[in-house]
């Protein structure tokens, strides 16, 4: 599934802007990707400096180009980022949602408010089915996913090999609030 998304994409609600992320965001990323639990759950380069700040801003741009996904800058007002929410979208079967949030900005429940924006705008464009996938050793971002009202599934766990590390990825499903 690809979708046309609009020129300048902008989402708000719950105390948030949702924003595209843009060339100024660059500086901003190393000090939001660069630490321990973003290495150890996220599929985000390690370390993750400028050249790999870079990196990530094209990837954003080419899977928005291409109608595939998107990655939006979590802000409280549209400035500066304190972290992402991103929506991923298949050929077949579920849209997959996922988040990170910098170090200096946890504990202000921004994970959990920005997957809500997000799984709101997703169902607005029918998407329909939204699942999360997350680390069985992530104890943080399943309570993230049940706030937000995903629920596991039964579904075995997907085994992969990220940076030399076995994770086993859990699949969370929209339950609804």
């Amino acid at each position: 599934m690809t979708v046309v998304w609009p020129e300048r994409l902008r989402l708000t609600g719950e105390g948030l802007v949702l924003r595209d992320w843009a060339e100024d965001d660059v500086e901003f990323m190393p000090g939001l990707f660069d630490n321990p639990a973003v290495a150890r759950f996220t599929p985000l380069p390690s370390p993750f400096d400028e050249v790999a700040a870079k990196r990530h801003l094209q990837k954003a741009l080419v899977r928005r180009t291409e109608g595939t996904g998107l990655r939006l800058a979590i802000t409280a007002d549209g400035g500066e980022p304190l972290g992402e929410v991103v929506l991923f979208l298949r050929e077949e079967g579920p849209a997959e949602l996922g988040y990170a949030v910098g170090p200096a900005h946890r504990g202000q429940d921004l994970a959990a408010r920005s997957l809500r924006v997000l799984t709101a705008y997703a169902l607005e464009l029918g998407l329909g089915q939204l699942q999360l996938k997350i680390d069985e050793g992530n104890a943080a971002s399943e309570a993230v996913a049940r706030r937000v009202g995903y629920a596991v599934t039964d579904t075995e766990p997907e085994v992969k090999v990220e940076k030399g590390v076995e994770i086993r990825l859990r699949t969370w499903e929209y339950a609804g609030s």
